[in-house]
């Protein structure tokens, strides 16, 4: 199973050095700020400070008690700037190491196999990069860093409150403590309600990425209120889980607030009682109520923390799930490239389960072949195979007498172009889904698939030329006008197999020709599935597929135009 990148690089470790060093100065605020209230309250409940008339005048104790202010207004806004820094620091530790892992998944998601990706939703794909990523997020800046910066300031300040009074230094740590331990025994119900409430979420997404991509079916159907109930209903469900989570949630910062008011209560009884005994003084027991305040905040953070930590679990486990599905193999730069010289293709035993069964054939180099056959029959899925989109579960592909599987991808790729439905163009612009192919193509190169594709032309009817936008799949371009701009997207470094599938249906006359003369004018190998005699009789090889076998294999030529037009009807 794949790994997340570690928290602690050494980048990180600086950053987490620093929120050490954080830790200690507001533990120093804290202990200096405790230090002067005690100091100033044993000075002011001092028997020789209670006549006004000796001492209203005194200027050493005025200037005693300026000094107090000024120490304790120095300590409150060091404090405030230390906190500031602090979460900062936290937030910045948090977000590169969410950078970090958010390349990690989009890396580990382009080698996915497409078919082991399409079986996954893409609302359920998008939570992994917004909901996912956030909840480890917030464990590493607001968990991790609160919990290195709130402990250091626990320990630091009760230990010299117990340097002080050991008695009302163990009645705070006993009543927190406590506090703390009822909240980790909430853990496995903070547990449950994120798994639910990220499981109604996920169910919410889907439904909602579904319904924006095929919103025209609800109209046309006039289904409205039927998809409004659902989704009423889905949104019910998450608004119950997300108040399920607040409350438990709520409920553990309620345990916490609720045992530092306890805790400042004991200790202002337990105090009283020693200064009654002369045990301590009132100074002491003034400083550690303040340091019980000045933690209420450091308590409360850690009380989150739990919340956090079984956020960030549970979404951790979900991104390696969806970083563990299925990939493609052939990434590695040790493998070797594959050279096409003829484009000769050959099918040994290709196998798919439910689609394709035991396929063998061969297709010489430079032929035109025609795949042909009823829906479902395999078409499609052959021609992934051969592309290398879908790796099949048994059985192997050679092209010119090389194993695909055992070739780099980036070779495979660059020798097969492909121009499918299910390869739309992507939004951006013109120019963009031009190059797209390859990026660092020349000019010449470029100027040979414009003259081909006849893409001037088409730029002539778009604003801007190649600086028009396009939208997400070609929606503002007609269907010729999408299907010119693919096919010019895969001819672009000429390619020594195209394959092309179903492409031409609803197509005008002029994006027609250009498809038929791209055909005629390939000097490699072509696959094609169309249902067009016009286009089939362009071809000189034909399969027939059913039920995911090959049933015949017809060479064209004059004398067999009656086996093609019986394989073909």
């Amino acid at each position: 199973m794949n790994q997340l990148p570690v928290i602690f690089s050494e980048a990180r470790r600086r950053l987490f050095i620093r929120l050490i060093a954080n830790g200690a100065l507001q533990a120093a605020t804290i202990i200096g700020s405790m230090l002067l209230v005690r100091h100033a309250f044993n000075v002011l409940l001092n028997s020789e400070f209670d006549d006004p008339e000796v001492h209203m005048f005194d200027i050493s104790q005025v200037w005693e008690i300026v000094l107090f202010a000024l120490g304790l207004m120095g300590c409150t806004g060091l404090a405030a700037w230390l906190r500031f820094t602090e979460k900062v620091d936290a937030e910045r530790l948090g977000q590169n190491y969410i950078h970090q892992v958010r390349l990690a998944v989009f890396d580990r998601m382009s080698s996915f196999s497409p078919r082991a990706l399409s079986n996954r939703s893409t609302g359920s794909s998008m939570l992994r990069f917004v909901s996912d990523l956030s909840a480890i997020r917030r464990w590493v800046s607001l968990g991790l860093a609160r919990i290195v910066v709130s402990v250091i300031v626990t320990i630091a300040s009760l230990s010299v409150l117990a340097y002080l009074d050991l008695y009302l230094a163990l009645c705070a740590i006993s009543i927190l403590s406590l506090g703390l331990a009822w909240n980790l025994r909430m853990g496995p119900y903070m547990h449950h309600v994120i798994v639910e409430a990220r499981r109604r979420r996920g169910h919410l997404a889907g439904n909602i990425n579904e319904k924006i991509r095929s919103y025209i079916v609800i109209q046309a159907f006039n289904q409205r209120r039927r998809e409004r109930r659902r989704f009423k209903k889905q949104s019910q469900h998450l608004s119950e889980a997300m108040i399920e989570r607040a409350s438990a949630s709520a409920g553990m910062r309620i345990v916490n607030e609720g045992a530092t008011a306890l805790s400042m209560a004991a200790i202002l009884s337990l105090g009283s009682l020693e200064v009654f005994r002369n045990l301590t003084t009132a100074g002491n027991v003034v400083a550690a109520m303040a340091v019980v305040g000045f933690l209420s905040t450091a308590f409360n953070d850690l009380g989150r923390v739990h919340e956090y930590l079984q956020a960030y679990l549970v979404s951790k486990q979900k991104i390696l799930e969806f970083m563990d599905t299925k990939q493609l193999r052939g990434r590695s730069s040790n493998l070797p490239s594959l050279i096409c010289r003829e484009g000769r293709i050959e099918l040994h035993k290709i196998r798919i389960r439910g689609v394709l069964k035991n396929l063998s054939g061969t297709i010489p180099g430079g032929a035109h072949l025609a795949i042909l056959g009823d829906n479902g029959a395999g078409k499609s899925t052959l021609l992934q195979v051969i592309a290398r989109l879908v790796d099949p579960d048994r059985g192997k592909v050679l092209i010119d007498g090389q194993d695909i599987r055992r070739c780099n991808l980036t070779s495979v790729r660059g020798a097969i172009g492909i121009v499918s439905p299910d390869l739309p163009l992507l939004r951006g612009s013109v120019r963009y889904n031009l190059r797209y192919r390859k990026p660092d193509a020349s000019t010449e190169e470029l100027e040979r698939v414009h003259r081909l594709c006849k893409i001037d032309d088409l730029l002539s009817q778009l604003p801007g030329g190649e600086d028009f936008r396009i939208k997400e799949g070609g929606e503002n371009l007609s269907l010729g006008q999408r299907h010119k701009l693919a096919l010019a997207r895969a001819l672009l470094g000429q390619p020594a197999i195209l394959i092309v599938d179903e492409i031409d249906a609803n197509l005008d006359q002029q994006a027609i020709k250009v498809f038929e003369e791209v055909l005629r004018s390939f000097p490699g190998t072509v696959l094609m599935v169309s249902r067009f005699e016009e286009r089939l009789s362009m071809a000189d090889h034909y399969w027939h597929l059913a039920n995911g076998k090959l049933q015949a294999a017809i060479v064209s030529d004059k004398k067999a135009e009656i086996q093609m037009s019986a394989v073909i009807s």
